[in-house]
């Protein structure tokens, strides 16, 4: 069985994860690099078994070295499945599941944005106005039908909630989707189903599916002429998922009532863009409260990866040719901060607990 004896890492965890990241591996040799030093971190994983770093895989860990598993510290792989990874050969895994709890409830809150008409009502109090024409008319979740377009961590979260609120739930995924029995139908791609049940019969469309070549643009106005009239879309999966143009006409011409939208295809969302003042559509920045510490939940999908790894079994989370995405379309998290071009030196200078979060730490013997 393989052994783990040298970890490389450069996450940006405060000193208590710090301190238990280090001890997943208790009897490797455990080394961190700030992640802007390039160098450096091309130079410990030469004789290095693992790798877990901020951001996505980066050229300086392709080279020669004696990597056999690199974990990047979020969840989407699109900006690390390029063709020269997978032809180096590294296992690649990500921290898919971390935050599903809160992404579900994220989902809902959209969801009852659009029922209870929050925008509307927050301006009759502001105006002490006794309620709002046709209140009468409004209706709640129970009762209703939920099409949710991939059932992966944050789908069946998000189906699990639903499901608790008296909702008929779709469920449409690449995959079969395994348990949840409670779902009214199973949609899946390989075994030759369509989307259009979902479209059709959906009051809520929940979009929690990965963002590739397939599913870029897998909403558009030809998937909007087949939904039902006037379904409420969610989209917390990532914003070129959806034409950003089909979406606005979809909305202007009463197709969709209403849309939550947490991910745009231009980030962050221009002033210009006629989103901004829809009625109809309500906006967050791509950003989700935290679960109690999502740092302790990565390293509890590292901690299980490590004993996986050891025992010779599959890795969760583990990357794969469908997460490889052509052109501009890949939304890499960090790769602007990352690929920025600044120098090391530049990039010291920076307040980078203003950008990362409080660390609370400056040198790896405080929780080493």
């Amino acid at each position: 069985m393989p052994k783990i004896r040298k970890v490389v890492t450069t996450v940006w965890y405060n000193k208590k994860n710090m301190y238990d990241l280090r001890r997943v591996f208790p009897e490797a040799e455990f080394v961190y690099v700030n992640f802007y030093d390039k160098e450096k971190l091309a130079e410990e994983v030469k004789d290095a078994d693992v790798a877990i770093i901020m951001g996505d895989v980066d050229p300086c860990l392709l080279g020669e070295n004696t990597l056999k598993w690199i974990q990047c510290d979020h969840a989407g792989l699109n900006g690390s499945a390029r063709p020269e990874v997978f032809e180096r050969g590294i296992p690649v895994t990500g921290a898919a599941g971390r935050s599903a709890p809160v992404l579900a409830e994220h989902a809902i809150y959209f969801m009852f944005q659009g029922v209870y008409h929050t925008r509307e009502l927050l301006k009759a109090q502001d105006n002490c106005q006794w309620g709002v024409e046709g209140q009468d008319r409004w209706r709640g979740l129970y009762g209703r039908t939920a099409g949710i377009v991939g059932m992966g961590n944050n789908g069946r979260q998000i189906a699990e909630r639903l499901h608790a609120m008296g909702m008929r739930i779709i469920g449409y995924n690449l995959d079969p989707i395994e348990g949840l029995d409670y779902l009214d139908k199973k949609l899946v791609i390989k075994n030759g189903d369509t989307l259009d049940p979902l479209l059709e019969e959906s009051d809520f469309i929940i979009l929690s599916i990965a963002l590739n070549d397939s599913t870029f643009h897998m909403f558009n106005k030809e998937t909007f002429k087949k939904v039902k009239k006037g379904a409420f879309l969610v989209n917390m999966a990532r914003g070129g998922v959806v034409c950003t143009e089909d979406l606005i006409e979809a909305l202007n011409d009463g197709t969709l009532s209403g849309a939550g939208l947490d991910v745009f295809e231009e980030q962050p969302l221009s002033p210009e863009s006629p989103l901004w003042k829809m009625p109809n559509v309500y906006i967050t920045p791509h950003t989700t409260p935290q679960v109690p510490d999502r740092q302790a939940a990565t390293i509890a999908i590292i901690r299980e990866n490590a004993r996986r790894f050891e025992a010779g079994e599959s890795l969760l989370n583990l990357m794969k040719p469908s997460d490889m995405i052509s052109g501009e379309k890949a939304e890499g998290g960090w790769a602007r901060m990352m690929n920025s071009g600044l120098s090391k030196e530049q990039i010291e200078k920076m307040p980078l607990e203003k950008y990362l979060g409080k660390r609370g730490w400056t040198d790896p013997s405080e929780w080493m």
